[in-house]
């Protein structure tokens, strides 16, 4: 019988969340060999006796090690080779994660997207992935409206677009597609107090993330 070795196996998340400094990536450092005392995006092993399937892990890596509980995640991918890990031949499963908060007492440290840190392992690579998958998927799909709070103005939604998909949207055409395809909906007697003139709060009609037939 043939015996093979096993490859290292692990979960990594790319934490994306809107910030002061506009869309960052969430980065701890590493405690431990290799690359000890480098920035890395949150990850671990599987949990065989733990974690139901692979989206369990990411789960629970972004609970434990972030703090993190009500957010988004997609699997972005496998990353592997015997040259990404110097412990050995390694493939990691990545998800990415669309926070609406970001965890202030955690040991996360967050970077703007387009100026990131340099990173352990072939984390660049998963960035670089994640932000293409966010960016393409963002254009057809309600994905940029998860950074946002469960309520928010149109104002928010079309500014969340536009950091999304890096470029401005025509206020009217974007407020038309937006009423064609039946995305908000108004929250009775909610209106903002963080202007003069005080804004509709409204709220996604369906609060998963949902795929439409149109560029938005």
């Amino acid at each position: 019988m043939t015996e093979f070795t096993s490859p290292i196996l692990t979960v990594d998340v790319v934490a994306l969340s809107l910030r002061s400094e506009g869309l960052c990536c969430g980065v701890l450092e590493r405690p431990e060999p290799p690359f000890a005392g480098e920035l890395a995006f949150p990850g671990g092993y599987v949990h065989v006796d733990e974690d139901a399937d692979l989206a369990a892990t990411a789960r629970r890596v972004l609970r434990e090690k972030v703090g993190v509980t009500d957010c988004l995640i997609e699997q972005l991918g496998t990353f592997s080779g015997r040259d990404r890990d110097p412990r050995g031949w390694s493939a990691t499963v990545v998800y990415y994660a669309v926070l609406r908060e970001s965890p202030e007492k955690s040991a996360m440290r967050w970077m703007p997207v387009d100026q990131p840190a340099p990173l352990a392992f072939d984390h660049g690579d998963l960035l670089t992935a994640a932000l293409d998958r966010l960016r393409s998927k963002g254009a057809w799909t309600t994905l940029p409206a998860f950074f946002l709070p469960r309520s928010f103005t149109f104002s928010e939604l079309r500014q969340v677009y536009e950091l999304v998909l890096g470029a401005p949207l025509n206020d009217s055409a974007f407020r038309r597609k937006v009423d064609e395809l039946e995305l908000i909906e108004p929250i009775t007697g909610r209106k903002s107090k963080t202007s003069a003139r005080p804004a509709q709060v409204y709220q996604l009609k369906d609060q998963r993330l949902r795929a439409f037939n149109k560029h938005i």
